[in-house]
């Protein structure tokens, strides 16, 4: 896991500054040491299209004179990364998507320019991709239909509705959904966390109106403002039950 990378890291000195890199804040080291042991990296998730700066890499072995030279291979290499060969900063050169690919296994190698030999051994290290709100949460199974006895107890469960988010639900509250009633207040009533619909009221009366357009919203970021949002509808129909005793017309 990222976690565990990061710690064991951390035990042999490697440290984890933080540096701003426009729309994609991408968290960066720079290990004084190139022959350090597997190190992890952690970019966000972002549509800029702009190379901006994701790891700066240095090895102790660059005297300064320019004759060193750093490569980068492995995936991405060349097409989503591209390293300077000079300094050993690494731009990434197009948007990424934590929902097409959650990380890129790398190695960069400091050699020199003129026998192409390595100064000292490669360094591995994992570029993850780390979540953005993107993705707004989506009703799979839905339009639901649903039926409900008339005049049913207040809190009977009719139908619960389920919103998935591709967004990561480890990470934030990207993935964090809370379920609100649009349309069939008052009549209904859906629990926040579990998207369970209740009946509100206690006199649903099938012969007054035997059926109800409910509409719901799931909305991730716990809810709070700036959320993405979907909507879906849940069409309720009454049953009847024996509550109208039998009248002479004449």
């Amino acid at each position: 896991s990222h976690e565990d990378l990061c710690s064991s890291e951390e035990k042999h000195g490697l440290h984890l500054p933080h540096s701003d890199v426009k729309e994609s804040r991408i968290l960066s080291h720079q290990p004084k040491a190139f022959d350090k042991i597997p190190w992890c990296q952690r970019g966000i998730e972002t549509h800029n299209t702009q190379r901006s700066v994701c790891i700066g890499l240095h090895t102790d072995m660059d005297r300064g004179d320019g004759r060193t030279k750093y490569v980068l291979r492995g995936e991405g290499a060349g097409s989503v990364f591209v390293i300077d060969e000079k300094t050993g900063n690494i731009h990434v050169t197009k948007p990424l998507d934590r929902e097409e690919k959650d990380e890129y296994r790398l190695i960069a190698t400091a050699t020199d320019s003129q026998t192409e030999r390595a100064l000292e051994p490669s360094s591995q290290f994992i570029i993850r991709v780390q979540d953005i709100n993107d993705n707004p949460p989506v009703f799979e199974d839905g339009p639901y239909s649903a039926t409900v006895p008339e005049m049913a107890n207040i809190g009977t469960s009719i139908i619960q509705v389920t919103a998935s988010d591709a967004d990561d639900p480890t990470y934030g509250n990207s993935a964090r959904l809370v379920y609100t009633l649009v349309q069939g207040q008052p009549h209904f009533s859906v629990d926040p966390q579990t998207g369970i619909l209740r009946t509100a009221v206690p006199d649903l009366d099938r012969e007054a109106q035997d059926q109800y357009l409910v509409v719901l919203q799931a909305k991730d970021m716990g809810g709070h403002l700036g959320g993405l949002s979907g909507t879906t509808t849940v069409t309720v129909r009454l049953t009847d039950v024996n509550d109208n005793p039998p009248r002479f017309l004449q």
